[in-house]
Parts: C-alpha cells; structure tokens; sequence
C-alpha cells in the first residue's frame, strides 16, 4: 500500500485498535465477575457486581458502532488527527464511564455526558466534511484548510470539563 494513503488513516487504525483493545478488556471483567461469584462458566445473572459489570459493558458496547462511524467518518472527510485525538479522549472517557459504573452508578454520569460531547464534535467534524465536499462540487469553493484549522483549535477545548 502506498505510503502517503496510509498516513492518511493510520491513526484512525491506532485508535479503533486500541478501541478493540478495550473492549476486550470490558468482556475480560465481565467474564471474571461472573466466574468469581458463580463459580461457574459465564452465567448472565447473579450478584449487584456482576449486574453492574454486566451493565456497564452492554452499555458501551451499545455506543460502540456509533463511536466508530463518527470517528472514521470525522477523520476522513475532515481532520485526521483532531479525530484521532478525540477518538482517544473518547476511550479514556469510556473507561471512566465503566470504572465509574462499578461503584455507584452516579460516579458514572461524568464520563457518559463527557462521551456525548466527543460524539457531538465528532458528529459535526463529519457534517463539516460533507458539506466541503459539496461546497467544492457545487461551487467550486475549497474550505479544507479553514475547517481543519478550525476542528484542530477546537479539539483541546474538549478538554474543558
């Protein structure tokens, strides 16, 4: 494969590797909990941990496809490396979000209101590469550079809590 066409989405496989990464780690706790207090092979039912366990994986394995669209979507028709950048935030905030879900549910909220809002930005770096695209078909206008400029200013202020 081309070098140049490599660099253009290495870091969108960086981080939906790492992404794949932590889901497997999510199931690892699952599986773990369920055979630490079951005794047993995998059982989808048993003690509050477990369900909380449980529940915390089903729920980011929910926003999982939507996580990967935007992210791919973001990073190929906008900025690669603003969208890599969330993404990452994205797996940190994820694991703040499960972590937070197996002591009380409350301590989750954080990272489920932090992931919303890498979605969002994610969301609207993709909106704005549809609409480049067809601002350059329609009019022949090329606003690439700005929205770059801008989705990479923008991107460490998702920082701000």
């Amino acid at each position: 494969m081309d070098h140049e066409v490599l660099g253009s989405f290495v870091l969108l496989a960086i981080v939906s590797l790492l992404s794949v990464l932590q889901n497997a780690f999510f199931a690892n706790k699952v599986e773990h909990e369920s055979k630490h207090h079951n005794g047993k092979g995998f059982q989808r039912t048993g003690s509050s941990a477990f369900e909380r366990v449980f529940t915390a994986n089903q729920n980011c394995r929910d926003a999982y496809p939507t996580f990967l669209v935007v992210l791919w979507c973001a990073g190929l028709l906008c900025s690669q490396a603003a969208s890599a950048f969330a993404g990452l935030l994205y797996l940190f905030v994820r694991q703040k979000y499960f972590v937070g879900y197996l002591g009380e549910r409350t301590q989750s909220t954080p990272g489920y209101i932090f992931g919303k809002r890498i979605i969002s930005f994610l969301f609207l770096m993709s909106v704005a590469g549809i609409l480049n695209y067809y601002l350059v078909f329609f009019l022949g206008s090329d606003f690439e550079v700005h929205i770059k400029t801008v989705t990479n200013i923008i991107s460490p202020l998702l920082l701000i809590p």
